[in-house]
């Protein structure tokens, strides 16, 4: 079940998770497309990948953008989606409905229409691998939002795992993990969260992006896996 000269997309390829899984599927010779929000991403990111790789700044929350990012890049194998903002926690008290709303875009509704769209671009025997977390399972004060979000990426892989079978459909539910998402933090506060992990987490330490995306590779490559939600958490859920 080698990567080596299959076409992967990754939406989401240039920072954190995604830009992990893409060096990791690259470097087992896989041919990467990246695609984000910002085309000064996309070529930062190109640049630390192998020649050849093809980048795209898309509108994941636009239909006829996502659309028609996938009608030019035709067919392949692979869709891994790793999109999304930083959340906020806020108490539903708080929230206001818009934000509620503006919550679910790029986590959720990015990635249903990149399946809707991207999934009939796919070759036999491909696979679909989308982004959960670890709110989706132990939650926390002011976390209702983000907990439903996760908790309904994962109903969508799976609802999808059925709907597109047999094109399989898998989630990646990470833990805590080291990447450029907790940057809005104050330095202080995003440091102390890592230590949290050191000393909380059986592994003993804060996930790196690199050792979760081997989850992504594993779910691709795993012809008879779907419909699953792969939990990389370091042990926080049994911890």
């Amino acid at each position: 079940m080698s990567l080596e000269e299959k076409r992967i997309v990754i939406l989401g390829g240039t920072s954190g998770l995604g830009f992990a899984t893409a060096k990791a599927a690259a470097e087992e010779g896989a041919h990467v497309v990246i695609a984000s929000s910002s085309q000064a991403k996309v070529e930062k990111a190109k640049g630390k990948l192998p020649a050849g790789t093809e980048g795209f700044a898309i509108n994941l929350l636009d239909e006829d953008s996502v659309k028609s990012f996938f009608d030019s890049v035709g067919e392949f194998d692979h869709l891994v989606y790793t999109a999304g903002d930083a959340l906020q926690a806020i108490e539903q008290k708080d929230m206001t409905f818009k934000e509620a709303q503006v919550f679910f875009g790029i986590r959720y509704w990015g990635a249903f229409l990149a399946t809707k769209h991207g999934a009939p671009k796919i070759r036999a025997g491909g696979s679909i691998v989308l982004t959960s977390g670890m709110a989706s399972r132990r939650s926390r004060k002011g976390w209702s939002v983000i907990s439903s979000i996760c908790g309904a990426t994962e109903a969508l892989g799976r609802a999808l795992a059925v709907e597109l079978a047999p094109l399989r459909v898998n989630v990646v539910c990470p833990g805590t993990i080291r990447t450029e998402l907790w940057d809005n933090l104050p330095e202080a506060a995003r440091e102390a969260m890592y230590q949290r992990a050191e000393q909380n987490l059986l592994v003993k330490h804060a996930g790196e992006a690199e050792e979760v995306a081997q989850a992504y590779l594993y779910l691709m490559r795993g012809g008879f896996t779907t419909g699953q939600v792969v939990v990389t958490d370091g042990g926080a859920s049994v911890g």
